[in-house]
C-alpha cells in the first residue's frame, strides 16, 4: 500500500467559488486522490492521495480552465 502524500501547487487564474469548484471536481477525479484543498488568496492547490503524479494533477487543473505548476 502506496503511503498517502501531499503535493502543492500553483494555479493561475482562480478568483472566486466557481474557481474553486471547477479545480476541485476535476483534480478530486484523478486516480489516486483522497483530498483537495484550494486557497484563493494565495493561489495554492493541496493535494493528497496515493501514486498521484503531478501530469495528471496539473492535465486537470488545465481540463477546469486554469494553469498549474508543482511547488
Amino acid at each position: 500500500m502506496a503511503e498517502t502524500e501531499t503535493r502543492a501547487y500553483t494555479v493561475e487564474g482562480m478568483t472566486c467559488e466557481h474557481c474553486r469548484a471547477a479545480v476541485s471536481q476535476s483534480v478530486s477525479a484523478v486516480s489516486g486522490v483522497d483530498g483537495v484543498d484550494i486557497d484563493l488568496r494565495g493561489g495554492r492547490l493541496e493535494v493528497r492521495g496515493d501514486s498521484v503524479e503531478d501530469a495528471e494533477v496539473e492535465a486537470a487543473v488545465r481540463d477546469a480552465g486554469y494553469r498549474a505548476e508543482s511547488r
